[in-house]
C-alpha cells in the first residue's frame, strides 16, 4: 500500500464547491489534493442560478471575468397560473451592488473552477474514490481507491467532504442528517424551444385545481444559447421512479438528485409544453433529461475535529431560489481561509470552531426557506421586495454573533459580521479614475485594516488612537504581519494626510454606504465580511479582536 504525507488537506468531492475549496486553498499557498469518483464531468445543467455573492466571491478569486463571458444574465421571472399572466418578477439590486444575477449549466462552472485550480498546478484525480478515513490529533489517514483498483494511504492535516448527499465523509463521521423528501418528482431537461418571450427571463406556469393546488408545473430558467432552457416540470406517472426507488431502498435512506430509470424524452417534454406553455412552442435539441427527488437535510454539525463538510454532504433542499449550490461555494469560501491561516500555524486555537458556528445557522436558514417556498411559492414571502431580492441573491448572510465578530460594532450601517458592501468613487493621487473597494480588497488576499477619516494625526497617538500609523502597527504585530492597511479620506482631506496607501472617497459613496460620519477602523476579512468595526479606533480594541483570530505564535 503506498504512504503520501506532503499534502496538507485532502478535498472529497469536485464539484463547485470541492472545487472552490481546492482553488481557494492553492491560492493562499495551501497544498492539497481533490479527488472524485467519477471517470468524467457530468454534462448535465442540474445547478443553473448563479447569484451576485458567488460573483463578488469570483471577484476575489480573480476568476469572475471568465464567468462572466459564459453566463447569460438572468433578468426576472414571468409567471402564468392556469394560462393568465401574473406581474412580472424584475430582479433589480441596489446600484452599489457590482453584479446582478446569471445562469451557467453546472458543467460549465465546474469546468472554470477546474481550469482555474490547474494555474496552481493541482488537477482533479478522477476515478479516485475515498473509501475511509480515521483522524487522530495531528491529522488525518484516509484510504483512496484509484481507477486502477488499487488502494493508496494518505496522511493530511485536515479532510474536507465536498462528497454530495450521499457523503462518505458525513456517514463516516456519525454526523445525523434530519429531514425529508417531498413525495413529487420532477423531471429535468435541457432543451431549445422557439417561442419569442423576452430574453434573460425565467418562465414559470402552473395549473391549480378547484382546489387552490398546484397540480401541473413548468420551470424554465435560461442557458447560454438560442432559446435554450434548462426546463423542470412534474413527472407523468409512466416516468415515475417511487416505486422502484422505494422498493430497492435508497442506500442510506437519502432520495435526492438525478434517478435512474427511463430518460424522459422530447415527447415528454412537448407534452408538458402544449399544456403549459405561455406561447406555441416546439422543443428540439434536446442535450440530456433526468428525473429528479427532493429532500431536505441538515447535518448536526459542519465539523468534528480536522474533517469538515460542505455543500450537499451538509445540506439539501429544493432548488427553489437557486440558494443550493451558492451557499455550498460559500460554505467552502467561509472554510477555506481559515484553513490555510490553521495549515500556517496562524491561527487561532478556536478559529476553525467558527466555521460551524457561523456556517451551519446558514444553512439551517436556507434549508427552511426553500422549502417554505417550494410550498407556499416565492410569492408568498413576507418580506418586502427590496428585502426579499436581497435575500435570494445571498448578499443579506450575516455573521453577526459569531465568536471572531467584534461585538462592540452596534451602531448604524453594516456591523461586524455582515457583508462589506462596495461603493465606487474612490480615487488616489496618481491614478486619476475612480476604483471600486472591491478592486482594493482584491489586491489584498487577506485581511485588510480599512482606515476612514480626515487623515489627522498620522503617527502621532493622539490619546484617542486616531493614529494611523500606530493603528497599522497594531494590526500588524497582532497578526504578524498578515493584515494590510488602507486608508479611505473624506474628500477634502489634505494631500499628505498619510503615508500608508491612501484613497479619497471622492462621491461620498464610502461614507454612506459604511454610515461612517466620524474616524473608523473596519476590519475586513478574506472573505469580504467585516470582522469588526472600532470607532473611535484604538489600538488596544483592534489587537484584542485580532488575537481572536491569529494565533499567538502569529503575533509579533
Amino acid at each position: 500500500m503506498a504512504h503520501t504525507y506532503a499534502t496538507d488537506v485532502l478535498v472529497a468531492g469536485a464539484g463547485p464547491v470541492g472545487l472552490t475549496a481546492a482553488a481557494e486553498l492553492r491560492r493562499r499557498g495551501v497544498s492539497c489534493r481533490i479527488v472524485d469518483r467519477l471517470p468524467a464531468r457530468l454534462p448535465f445543467a442540474k445547478a443553473v442560478g448563479i447569484q451576485p455573492r458567488t460573483l463578488e466571491i469570483w471577484d476575489r478569486m480573480g476568476l469572475v471575468r471568465t464567468a462572466l463571458d459564459a453566463a447569460v444574465p438572468m433578468r426576472g421571472q414571468l409567471m402564468y397560473v392556469n394560462g393568465a399572466e401574473q406581474p412580472r418578477i424584475d430582479l433589480v439590486l441596489p446600484p452599489e451592488v457590482p453584479y446582478g444575477f446569471a445562469a451557467l449549466p453546472q458543467y460549465e462552472t465546474e469546468r472554470i473552477l477546474d481550469e482555474f485550480l490547474t494555474r496552481y498546478g493541482t488537477g482533479i484525480e478522477r476515478g479516485t474514490e475515498l473509501v475511509s478515513f480515521a483522524q487522530d490529533a495531528d491529522g488525518v489517514t484516509s484510504r483512496l481507491r484509484t481507477p486502477s483498483g488499487a488502494e493508496e494511504e494518505l496522511r493530511t492535516r485536515f479532510l474536507v467532504g465536498c462528497d454530495g448527499a450521499h457523503s462518505i465523509v458525513r456517514k463516516g463521521l456519525g454526523l445525523t442528517f434530519e429531514g425529508g423528501a417531498f413525495p413529487e418528482e420532477y423531471m429535468l431537461a435541457d432543451v431549445e424551444v422557439d417561442w419569442d418571450l423576452p430574453h434573460g427571463y425565467g418562465v414559470r406556469a402552473m395549473h391549480r385545481n378547484g382546489d387552490g393546488a398546484i397540480d401541473d408545473l413548468l420551470v424554465c430558467i435560461p442557458l447560454p444559447g438560442s432559446g435554450r432552457y434548462r426546463m423542470s416540470m412534474l413527472v407523468p406517472p409512466e416516468l415515475s421512479t417511487a416505486r422502484q426507488a422505494e422498493a430497492a431502498g435508497a442506500p442510506d435512506g437519502v432520495a435526492h438528485g438525478l434517478e435512474g430509470g427511463r430518460a424522459p424524452a422530447l415527447p415528454d417534454i412537448q407534452a408538458v409544453l402544449d399544456r403549459l406553455s405561455p406561447r406555441p412552442t416546439t422543443a428540439s435539441a434536446i442535450r440530456w433529461a433526468s428525473v429528479f427527488r427532493i429532500s431536505h437535510r441538515l447535518v448536526d454539525r459542519y465539523a468534528d475535529g480536522r474533517v469538515f463538510v460542505a455543500g450537499d454532504a451538509a445540506h439539501i433542499h429544493p432548488p427553489t431560489g437557486a440558494q443550493g449550490m451558492n451557499t455550498g461555494i460559500q460554505d467552502a469560501w467561509n472554510l477555506a481561509w481559515k484553513l490555510a491561516l490553521a495549515v500556517e500555524g496562524a491561527a487561532h486555537p478556536d478559529l476553525l470552531a467558527s466555521y460551524d458556528a457561523e456556517r451551519r445557522p446558514v444553512g439551517e436558514e436556507v434549508v427552511g426557506r426553500t422549502v417554505r417556498h417550494a410550498s407556499e411559492g416565492i410569492q408568498a414571502d413576507p418580506a418586502d421586495p427590496a428585502t426579499l431580492m436581497l435575500r435570494e441573491a445571498q448578499l443579506l448572510v450575516s455573521y453577526r454573533g459569531s465568536p471572531i465578530a467584534d461585538p462592540s460594532g452596534d451602531g448604524p450601517g453594516p456591523r461586524p459580521g455582515d457583508r462589506a458592501p462596495d461603493c465606487g468613487g474612490l480615487t488616489g493621487e496618481i491614478a486619476t479614475y475612480p476604483m471600486r473597494l472591491y478592486d482594493l480588497l482584491r489586491d489584498r488576499g487577506g485581511h485588510v485594516l480599512l482606515l476612514y477619516g480626515h487623515g489627522h494625526g498620522n503617527g502621532h497617538g493622539n490619546g484617542h488612537g486616531n493614529g494611523l500609523d500606530e493603528l497599522a502597527e497594531a494590526a500588524r504585530e497582532s497578526s504578524g504581519g498578515r493584515v494590510e492597511t488602507c486608508v479611505v479620506l473624506e474628500a477634502d482631506a489634505p494631500a499628505d494626510a498619510t503615508l500608508l496607501p491612501a484613497y479619497r472617497d471622492s462621491r461620498g459613496e464610502f461614507a454612506r454606504l459604511y454610515a461612517a460620519e466620524q474616524p473608523t477602523a473596519f476590519v475586513i476579512r478574506p472573505d469580504g465580511y467585516l470582522g469588526a468595526r472600532l470607532c473611535p479606533p484604538a489600538p488596544k480594541p483592534l489587537a484584542a479582536h485580532l488575537a481572536a483570530t491569529f494565533a499567538e505564535t502569529a503575533q509579533r
